[in-house]
């Protein structure tokens, strides 16, 4: 509860200081979002990006940008996953 109360106090204090982004492994994302389940959103991952195959290249399917890697650890930075979402739904 306090930490809420000084955030607020924070962002009334600096309104133009950007808030960091909201950063969640495969799992936390799927708990917080169960619409997505885990093997899903692994797919997604493997998919995100070109690949090469025998037959040529194989074009992703964009998410890469809502993805950050930092060494081994895959982050999925949630506002920009959303925003790839709304961006497929404009497509059609």
């Amino acid at each position: 509860m306090q930490d809420a109360t000084v955030s607020q106090a924070f962002k009334s204090t600096y309104p133009d200081v950007p808030q960091p982004p909201t950063l969640l492994t495969v799992r936390q994302f799927s708990d917080k979002h169960s619409a997505f389940p885990q093997g899903s959103l692994r797919n997604l991952i493997f998919l995100s990006e070109n690949r090469k195959t025998s037959k040529g290249t194989i074009i992703g399917n964009g998410l890469d940008i809502a993805l950050v890697r930092i060494g081994k650890k895959l982050l999925i930075d949630e506002a920009k996953f959303f925003k790839w979402v709304d961006a497929l739904q404009e497509v059609k």
